[in-house]
């Protein structure tokens, strides 16, 4: 039955844009499209798998006399193009035939169309826990979490940093139509977009507006309007809608789908398709989408939770649990020779930050007392002291997990540090060696924790970085620490995540790195010292490293 009225709506579909309309002489002539050309290409099609890779994705490319954009109809649903190309992707398990409808649409929306039949394979059947995370018990909602940074924001076309070029700040768009917008992911498939979640009470209304990329947005056929602001169409007038949605892993990477006009927090047209680039974090989601005119890929951050209501989080789980290298401090004075060295001086220039301190390996500087690691920055006469050791040329490594646990100090100007550099950095000079900083703090700064890589086209204050709040850094000991794969790194402090990279070969993140503890002074990051500064203490309980 479901087959049969999916027949009949598309036969019906098809009349209504077989019919005329009358020339209306305020657009000039109306010509209705002639001489459809439709070419499907099967993704991953060749002599061995003729029904594709698997995806059940088919690019489509159409041509036609006189069109001025074209539309695409599946029994799930349809997908406007000005251009004539689209990728579809089916979701249903097996191989399977569909009846496609290409319609060209023409000057006044006078259409001819052609019906196309395609087969293709399907084999990806998505993981229970990601199916049950998106649906729970069927009540699930989800939003975009305006009150989180980098919520929304952009980066280069198939990028793997989240907002690489610009990411928003909490509410930063308030007002544009989009946080009032609820999305919900249906067990059978449908994919219910409510454009204003503000308006439905007492009784359903339908109406609401929508946020989206000029040009773009009107793919979406509302009644016009919004408001122009630069390139961001605000307030589109939309009503609810549905559509369906589905799951599918091309290339591995597990993908959201959405067909017809569906789409999530900003519209910019493309294939409908969010490549979920982490789904660590309980209750989140962090999505991402190429726009339709090839120019950016966009970044979201959705969540089951309404705004106020309590989070579990969810405990991480390391895939590193073999305890391979340690320091627990357990012995007064000195730190172990046989685990750490020094970097002493000035560095050629301020350790090329501009940093203020001479490292030392005075005890007034380092030491271990009453089991904690003590790195104290001081000022003496109008100069600033402190330590930095490290695992140089004693241990080294390749992937694992780094757990250390300490007490920041304070103080504006201060700037301890938590990090690794790559064993090769004499031949590969830095950044080509890599950086990776499990933690940094400035006293200017006193909430906040930075972690940041850097590599060849982003070091130095063009780092890949991310930050979280923890107002005690400096009065408790916390456990800041990195998880270090071939596939990403995350870093996490109190074992959640804030920031996540995506490793892959073309970085320096594939050899050999050694472990660095310091306390700067001043510098780039750093800031101004407090004229009244006189000594702050970095502590750590212990470093271990598991692989």
């Amino acid at each position: 039955m479901k087959k049969l009225s999916k027949i009949i709506g598309l036969i019906a579909v098809l009349a209504f844009f077989g019919s005329c309309e009358k020339d209306d002489p305020t657009i000039g002539d109306i010509i209705a499209p002639t001489n459809i050309v439709v070419t499907t290409e099967i993704v991953g099609q060749d002599a061995d798998n003729p029904f594709g890779d698997g995806t059940g994705i088919i690019n489509f490319s159409a041509r036609a006399n006189n069109a001025l954009s074209y539309k695409f109809v599946t029994p799930g649903g349809q997908q406007m193009s000005a251009s004539g190309n689209a990728a579809i992707t089916f979701t249903n398990v097996g191989i399977n035939s569909y009846q496609v409808a290409v319609v060209a649409i023409g000057t006044g929306g006078v259409t001819s169309s052609v019906t196309v039949d395609v087969e293709v394979l399907v084999t990806y059947e998505p993981p229970a826990d990601l199916l049950e995370k998106l649906v729970g018990d069927g009540s699930k909602t989800w939003r975009i979490k305006s009150e989180k940074k980098g919520h929304f924001g952009l980066g280069p076309v198939d990028g793997n940093v989240p907002v690489e070029y610009f990411g928003v700040q909490p509410e930063e768009k308030a007002g544009s139509g989009m946080y009032t917008d609820r999305y919900i992911f249906d067990r059978d498939g449908t994919f219910t977009h409510i454009t204003d979640s503000t308006n439905d009470d007492p009784t359903y209304n339908p109406e609401g507006t929508v946020f989206g990329r000029e040009n773009l947005i009107n793919e979406l056929g509302g009644v016009g309007g919004g408001t122009q602001q630069e390139a961001d169409v605000l307030n589109y007038p939309l009503n609810d809608y549905t559509e369906n949605w589905g799951l599918i892993a091309p290339g591995g990477v597990e993908t959201l789908t959405l067909t017809g006009k569906g789409f999530i927090g900003y519209y910019v047209g493309g294939n409908h398709q969010y490549r979920i680039f982490d789904r660590s974090v309980s209750n989140e989601l962090l999505i991402t989408t190429n726009d339709g005119n090839g120019e950016f890929s966009w970044w979201f951050i959705i969540t089951s939770q309404e705004p106020g209501e309590g989070e579990v989080d969810e405990p991480f789980s390391s895939v590193y649990n073999d305890l391979v290298w340690e320091d627990t401090f357990d012995v007064d004075g000195a730190p172990d020779p046989d685990k750490w060295t020094y970097d002493l001086g000035t560095g050629d220039n301020g350790w090329g930050n501009n940093e203020k301190q001479s490292y030392t390996n005075n005890p007034d500087n380092v030491k271990i007392e009453d089991g904690i690691l003590k790195i104290t920055a001081k000022a003496e006469n109008g100069s600033y002291t402190s330590s930095r050791i490290k695992t140089d040329g004693i241990y080294s490594f390749t992937y694992g997990r780094v757990e250390v646990r300490a007490k920041l100090p304070s103080g504006g100007g201060t700037w301890p540090a938590i990090w690794m550099l790559g064993q090769n950095y004499q031949t590969d000079i830095w950044p080509a060696s890599g950086e990776i900083d499990v933690m940094e703090h400035v006293g200017n700064n006193q909430n906040t924790i930075l972690s940041a890589l850097h590599f060849p086209g982003n070091y130095g204050g063009n780092a890949v970085t991310q930050s979280t709040t923890l107002p005690t850094a400096s009065t408790e000991f916390h456990n800041y620490s990195v998880e270090w794969t071939p596939e990403f790194i995350k870093f996490l402090v109190d074992d959640k995540v804030f920031h996540t990279f995506a490793n892959d070969v073309s970085t320096p993140f594939n050899a050999d790195f050694f472990l660095i503890l310091n306390v700067a002074m001043g510098g780039n990051l750093g800031g101004a010292i407090d004229p009244n500064f006189t000594a702050s203490t970095l502590e750590i309980d212990y470093v271990k490293v598991y692989q």
